[in-house]
């Protein structure tokens, strides 16, 4: 299926995930400069963090880009018409119906350990699947990621495998691929608890899969961890608005003064 892909089209698999998130790609959206595609609401929350760039390439992005990204159509066709393996089963799935395959699928659960939704800030689920607040332990958690930081300010964890502790992000990375690449023992994820969707009772079977597939980058430099995800969502929304508004208050201004 691969190759039928690269046959027909320009595009190989890795085009279909986003580099925020890390997931097959929803409602994908494409910058204009540097043609980098991501997520709509992954860019948008990126660009509520760093302003004017990329978040991939650090390039320009136009400010009417950072209100209404444009939707990368060309791709969501494509997207719909083929097929890609999953990371765990092996199982063809169409890539626009690949998210929903990996919600039931246990073996991605059982490698990745975290759901492949887009996380709720305000609503957790309990062992039995019934919806519950958990506000307590949102404020927790972010508190542990706050708490827990190195003396360049990144966070630190410590390692689930071997205990050692001290280590930022990037360092647990490498030290995990040096020394347990092939150690596959039930952990829980520290950096997944320490953000606000975390689990405590989220077990990960191959943590150090699930670090490279799920830990490449700071979730920080992408998104204020100090704000649940509606805060963000309204914010962004706000901001759009008041773009429109000046974009058409310029408009009118231009009007009159060409007419003068």
């Amino acid at each position: 299926m691969a190759e039928e892909l690269s046959a027909a089209t320009s595009y190989t698999e890795d085009d279909f995930y986003c580099p925020v998130c890390q997931e097959v790609l929803k409602t994908p959206v494409r910058t204009a400069a540097c043609q980098h595609v991501f997520c709509r609401k992954c860019f948008l929350t990126a660009m509520r963090e760093s302003g004017i760039h990329c978040p991939l390439c650090r390039g320009n992005v136009t400010r009417r880009e950072r209100a209404c990204p444009e939707r990368a159509l060309d791709l969501e066709n494509i997207m719909r018409r083929f097929s890609g393996s999953c990371r765990c089963c092996a199982k063809q799935i169409k890539f626009y119906r690949m998210r929903h395959h990996y919600k039931s699928c246990k073996k991605y659960q059982d490698e990745y350990g975290v759901s492949s939704v887009i996380p709720n800030f305000q609503i957790s689920q309990d062992s039995v699947g019934n919806s519950n607040r958990s506000e307590t332990s949102t404020s927790d958690n972010t508190e542990a990621y706050q708490e827990n930081t190195s003396s360049s300010g990144h966070p630190t964890f410590k390692c689930p495998l071997c205990q050692e502790s001290n280590f930022t992000r990037q360092r647990l990375l490498d030290h995990c691929n040096s020394n347990h690449l092939f150690q596959i023992v039930p952990v829980t994820c520290p950096i997944c608890v320490s953000l606000p969707w975390g689990d405590p009772s989220q077990i990960t079977r191959n943590f150090v899969s699930h670090l490279n597939q799920r830990h490449q980058f700071d979730y920080g430099e992408f998104v204020n961890l100090q704000l649940d995800e509606e805060t963000q969502y309204q914010t962004a929304v706000e901001e759009s608005f008041q773009i429109g508004h000046e974009a058409l208050t310029w408009k009118a201004l231009s009007k009159q003064l060409s007419s003068s």
